[in-house]
């Protein structure tokens, strides 16, 4: 019997000892005795592979060995590729968590969610700190209305010890992370925006400033100059 390098086994040719097989190809199936099915693979130049031994009668598919064995490494290299890969991350926090730390952690768990990926957050109570394990939970709590478009609660805040945890998934399938460069491009062309959004602005306040019979440049010298300059600058 052949054996693949994964370790799975297929019965091929003469290994097939039943009276009659299911052939599928891609004009269906027909149930032909095993021999004729033997004739018909060698008739072309390939093998007689078992794919499904359990079935009644077996089903076999008339392909070269080799090919067959191709075909089914990448179709389990696509399987896998389309599998997103989940980790657990760890948040931590203490009972006295200020706001400023609190945003941060915030900010960082809805990175992690929107990557696929389980948060386990956590307020450890450190000695006395025990005494605040009501403020912990409402904590954790606000974390979780506060993440609630971005995951899921799989566990409310519960006591383990001197931690209690908040387990959360993400609402949708993860993505891909952004490079930093796609990153830092994005950035600049929302800044380029801006910037001309804001040149925009001043033309429209300089205009503003300057209606047909000079405005505030009227009574100075070479005024309709400097409104110019004011205008060809903001245009650059």
């Amino acid at each position: 019997m052949k054996q693949d390098k994964k370790g799975n086994q297929y019965r091929i040719n003469e290994q097939i000892r039943v009276r009659e097989v299911r052939i599928v190809g891609e004009n269906g199936s027909t149930v032909v005795p095993t021999r004729q099915a033997l004739d018909m693979a060698r008739d072309e130049g390939v093998d007689l592979v078992e794919i499904s031994p359990n079935a009644n009668p077996p089903v076999c598919r008339l392909i070269d060995y080799s090919k067959f064995l191709y075909q089914q490494k990448k179709r389990a290299k696509e399987m896998k590729q389309k599998q997103v890969k989940q980790e657990v991350k760890e948040i931590r926090f203490g009972p006295q968590t200020d706001e400023h730390d609190y945003n941060f952690k915030l900010k960082h768990a809805k990175e992690f969610l929107e990557e696929g990926n389980k948060v386990r957050a956590y307020v450890f109570f450190r000695g006395r700190s025990i005494l605040f394990k009501e403020q912990g939970e409402v904590l954790l709590l606000r974390f979780a209305n506060d993440l609630e478009e971005y995951g899921k609660v799989d566990q409310m805040p519960s006591l383990e010890g001197k931690k209690m945890f908040l387990y959360m998934s993400p609402k949708k399938a993860g993505v891909a992370k952004k490079s930093q460069q796609k990153r830092d491009r994005e950035q600049a062309e929302a800044d380029a925006k801006e910037q001309a959004k804001g040149k925009d602005q001043r033309v429209k306040e300089i205009d503003a400033e300057a209606p047909a019979n000079g405005g505030m440049f009227a009574n100075i010298k070479n005024g309709e100059d400097i409104l110019a300059k004011l205008k060809s600058e903001s245009e650059e």
